[in-house]
């Protein structure tokens, strides 16, 4: 199979989770929801790390099992198009993949389901099925831009021949990083970087960028 002539890096929460993030939905579900809306807005003010954050909520998974996470994702709010887009990048020779500081769970759920081709995102640790309420390994937005950036290298692409689709604080480091950065839904700070502005309901909106990206290819 020949190699992928470009690289699509896509966030998950506030870009395919609209009006909430992943760790809030699982949250609201095991109790916690308050916490954790509080540590999210502190990362997205700067005044917390990722990390920080990750360990405020993992407490919350403490106890409960692999099985009952898994459920609760399944009914994730989530925003139109995701599969034809995913099935459109890969018909044009496109990677498409998840670059997210959402949970593994969340990633490993979404590339099962839509076809994305890898994730990134910190792990929650498990023993036997059932959560232990520590992280098992942190991410930030740095070690998200590298993740997509190792993928790059991997697949032979170079940055200038990646997009990524993202809507706040934790893409702009990867924004940076890339030729084309699509701020899709996007807040004022991730608007204001992006090299195109897309907004909506349907990820298949981001459609038309990557085909003139990628048109001369």
């Amino acid at each position: 199979m020949a190699e992928p002539r470009g690289l699509v890096c896509v966030d998950v929460d506030g870009t395919l989770v609209p009006g909430t993030s992943s760790c809030a939905w699982v949250a609201a579900a095991l109790g916690h929801e308050a916490e954790l809306v509080a540590a999210e807005a502190a990362y997205v003010a700067g005044r917390m790390t990722n990390q920080e954050a990750s360990v405020i909520d993992a407490r919350g998974w403490a106890g409960h099992t692999e099985a009952e996470i898994r459920a609760r994702l399944e009914t994730l709010p989530l925003v139109d198009g995701i599969a034809e887009t995913v099935a459109w990048c890969h018909g044009h020779g496109l990677r498409p993949i998840l670059t997210t500081l959402a949970w593994t769970p969340v990633g490993r759920m979404l590339a099962g389901r839509f076809g994305f081709a890898a994730f990134c995102g910190p792990v929650p640790e498990a023993d036997d099925g059932r959560y232990t309420g520590r992280v098992a390994e942190h991410l930030d937005e740095y070690g998200k831009r590298d993740f997509a950036l190792a993928q790059a290298r991997r697949h032979g692409i170079a940055p200038a021949r990646c997009v990524a689709v993202g809507d706040s604080r934790s893409d702009l480091p990867l924004f940076a990083a890339v030729g084309t950065s699509i701020g899709f839904n996007a807040t004022p700070a991730a608007r204001a970087v992006a090299t195109h502005r897309v907004d909506g309901g349907d990820l298949r909106a981001v459609i038309p960028v990557l085909e003139a990206q990628f048109s001369s290819v």
